[in-house]
């Protein structure tokens, strides 16, 4: 595949990107990410803690859009990415709980909860999202590859493009949460 070919197909996945709420009906982008900008800056002006999962490259851009909403938006986030943290509780527990153990103890109401997935299937993320639900956490979900993947359905908003290869969902969801950023930092 040449490059242009390359960036006109991330820019047709990017302009199919789809917006829903828990009980699927679509948002359109513009009102979706002006959701996400009206529920950080509660989480900012409440002064509560944005929490960002995901495995393998979702957990780096976990970690780049926590650090760069932190620096850039002054906001308190945390990423469970610290190897200690996730050995224990995955020798302890289970590597299903990596997320959700810690969230229960450290979550609050008001909190935001952000999981990122390229397949929106892995057991760990939708434990973390059961335990967020019961904290009154709010969850925000990206996902991609199939439609109807079981994270698209957990968050109170969900960004879902029809990636099928994970460099592509990497790139989308990277670049969903760089206009996320820039929006609230604007």
């Amino acid at each position: 595949m040449k490059w242009i070919e390359y960036t006109e197909n991330l820019h047709g996945l990017l302009n199919q990107l789809v917006f829903s709420d828990k009980s699927g009906r679509e948002i359109p982008c513009d009102e979706a990410f002006n959701t996400l900008c009206d529920l950080t800056l509660k989480v900012k002006e409440d002064n509560k803690t944005i929490y960002a999962a995901g495995n393998g490259a979702s957990a780096s851009i976990a970690s780049h859009f926590a650090a760069d909403l932190a620096k850039n938006g002054h906001l308190h986030t945390q990423v469970f990415s610290d190897l200690a943290l996730i050995t224990a509780v995955s020798n302890d527990l289970g590597y299903d709980q990596v997320f959700a153990e810690p969230l229960r103890r450290r979550g609050r109401t008001g909190d935001m909860l952000v999981l990122i997935s390229s397949s929106g299937n892995s057991e760990n993320l939708l434990n973390a999202a059961d335990t967020a639900e019961k904290l009154g956490v709010d969850i925000v979900t990206i996902s991609a590859m199939k439609a109807d993947n079981k994270l698209s359905r957990c968050g109170i908003l969900n960004a879902y493009a029809p990636a099928m290869s994970y460099g592509n969902a990497e790139s989308i969801h990277a670049a969903i949460l760089h206009y996320w950023i820039d929006f609230i930092v604007k």
